[in-house]
């Protein structure tokens, strides 16, 4: 009981099935609030599939998702975005065109209620503006506030679609493989970026990097062909046999 009260996020026999391929089975996952909880797997494990149930993409097939006491296991990801589920992508989703900045303020009058308004009337408002330059500001590309977003840096712009989830004020903040296509300079600065946003926010992280993920984990769980095969901390999943065979054949740490 004492496990459930402190989870910010669980999912109860969470299952997703594809016409016969079933992606996930009977998941039963607890994320503990204030901490980064990683989810990792052999290729093909179900990763993606369990981590798209819990940003909303898909409904599950069967179970819930349980999100600060609350079933959201029917609610759109906009739905959960403003309940406080944020969000970061594999493939970067920022606007190209639009500069770094207005990157930015786009997700924070979102939740402002300024989200409808003309984007001229919402640019002058200087709430937004402020909050959206401190997210920069933290995230370390304030100096790239007025580029395209488009033109800068790979590194520079998986920063920026951390920056524009953080604009929508999460409770819980989802990072899909953040170090995905880095440099190994880019990875160490997302690696401490990622401590840094672990002082503010509740995460759960996707990586394939394995020392990636023993460095900044506070718990791990493991799938294996769709189910929670091992959970623990970095050292207890180092040791576990079931993951290593799980592992068998692909790079690990």
């Amino acid at each position: 009981m004492q496990q459930l009260e402190q989870s910010v996020l669980r999912t109860n026999s969470l299952c997703k099935s594809f016409g016969a391929i079933r992606a996930t089975q009977k998941v039963d996952l607890h994320v503990k609030k204030d901490t980064v909880h990683s989810i990792i797997g052999p290729n093909g494990a179900g990763k993606t599939t369990l981590f798209n149930l819990l940003a909303g993409v898909f409904p599950p097939t069967s179970g819930t998702v349980i999100f600060k006491d609350e079933d959201v296991s029917g609610n759109t990801v906009n739905e959960r975005c403003a309940l406080g589920v944020g969000r970061s992508f594999q493939v970067t989703s920022i606007f190209p065109e639009l500069t770094v900045a207005e990157n930015v303020r786009l997700a924070c009058q979102a939740k402002t209620g300024l989200g409808r308004s003309l984007f001229k009337l919402a640019s002058r408002s200087r709430e937004v503006n402020d909050k959206a330059d401190s997210i920069l500001e933290f995230m370390g590309i304030l100096h790239l506030r007025d580029e395209a977003a488009g033109t800068i840096s790979y590194g520079s712009q998986r920063s920026l679609d951390v920056a524009i989830a953080i604009g929508t004020e999460p409770d819980l903040l989802l990072l899909d493989e953040p170090t995905s296509g880095m440099s190994p300079d880019d990875t160490v600065r997302m690696i401490e970026l990622i401590h840094r946003l672990a002082e503010r926010y509740t995460i759960v992280l996707i990586e394939h990097h394995m020392n990636v993920v023993m460095s900044i984990s506070d718990t791990i769980s493991v799938l294996h062909m769709g189910e929670l095969i091992a959970e623990g901390t970095p050292e207890e999943i180092q040791n576990n046999d079931l993951v290593r065979k799980a592992y068998l054949g692909e790079s690990t740490w």
